[in-house]
């Protein structure tokens, strides 16, 4: 590579960097706009510190949330999240659970816990999720595959199951619901359990037709977060950060924020008529094909 081009590539990556500084910074001092006002909400998968999980409990928090219900396998910061978000949000009550997404009398239990201490469940988001293998041939266990469906598959049927059963002994004024399943792509198993999670949410707002419960999936592209570390660590040991994720049209890696915006979207009325769809937040990438970047098709 010419000097030429090693300095065109340092300038992309410096750009790419600068861009993500922006949105940080847009999320950061947007100021609330009540869209989650008064509403009360569960959201699994919150255990990471930079986590979709973590990012969309606060953004729900900032915008006006009444009650949350955080809950994550491992729950080790979870108590000091929730009197953080408690602390900065007065009204607000954060409700710290460690558990399995997949335990069935667990989330049962949540539901039913909302809708007897605050008289309602709004939203439901089942973000908890899990990884495999890259390659067949590297996936030799059988019960470690069936963990990834359980963990990414099954506790989104489950919650799906409980939360609209609670959502539809609502209130007149709160009737009805959101449900959230976090989709995406990844390794083989991961992936084959996330397509299972897109049908889930198409079938089950067909299945809930009427009740005014609607079910969507979000589809994040490569996102900085507890399940990427070594990803992105790598990267900055390289000091290639402002290189990750460019085969999509925005030629860059998103931040959990970006999706905690469609998350926050989904949840409250501004989605009101969106219902049964995977909706991706990738960047452009599952809109076109890659391409080497640098070059044209």
């Amino acid at each position: 590579m010419s000097k030429q081009s090693r300095e065109q590539l340092t300038q992309a990556q410096a750009r790419t960097l600068a861009r993500l500084d922006q949105v940080r910074t847009h999320f950061e001092q947007h100021p609330a706009s009540g869209r989650f006002r008064n509403k009360v909400g569960i959201v699994t998968g919150t255990g990471s510190l930079k986590g979709i999980g973590r990012a969309t409990t606060r953004l729900l928090a900032r915008e006006g949330a009444k009650a949350l219900y955080v809950l994550d396998f491992d729950g080790s910061t979870l108590d000091a999240f929730a009197d953080e978000l408690q602390k900065k949000h007065p009204g607000l009550k954060v409700t710290a659970i460690t558990g399995d997404a997949a335990d069935t009398a667990l989330i049962q239990s949540v539901c039913e816990r909302a809708k007897q201490e605050h008289g309602r469940l709004d939203l439901f988001f089942a973000n908890a999720g899990t990884t495999g293998s890259n390659l067949v041939l590297d996936t030799t266990d059988e019960d470690g595959v069936m963990d990834v469906m359980r963990v990414n598959l099954l506790s989104c049927f489950v919650a799906v199951k409980h939360a609209s059963k609670v959502m539809k002994e609502n209130p007149p004024e709160a009737a009805g619901g959101s449900i959230i399943l976090t989709a995406s792509a990844g390794p083989m198993d991961y992936s084959a359990s996330k397509a299972g999670v897109i049908n889930l949410a198409t079938t089950a707002a067909s299945n809930l037709a009427g009740t005014n419960i609607r079910v969507n999936a979000i589809c994040p592209g490569l996102i900085e977060t507890g399940m990427t570390t070594y990803t992105f660590d790598r990267a900055r040991e390289r000091g290639t950060l402002g290189k990750v994720g460019q085969l999509n049209p925005l030629r860059r890696f998103g931040i959990a924020e970006e999706i905690a915006q469609a998350a926050l979207f989904l949840a409250s009325d501004d989605s009101s008529y969106v219902n049964g769809v995977a909706l991706p937040v990738d960047g452009g990438l599952s809109s076109s094909l890659p391409v080497v970047p640098g070059q044209t098709m």
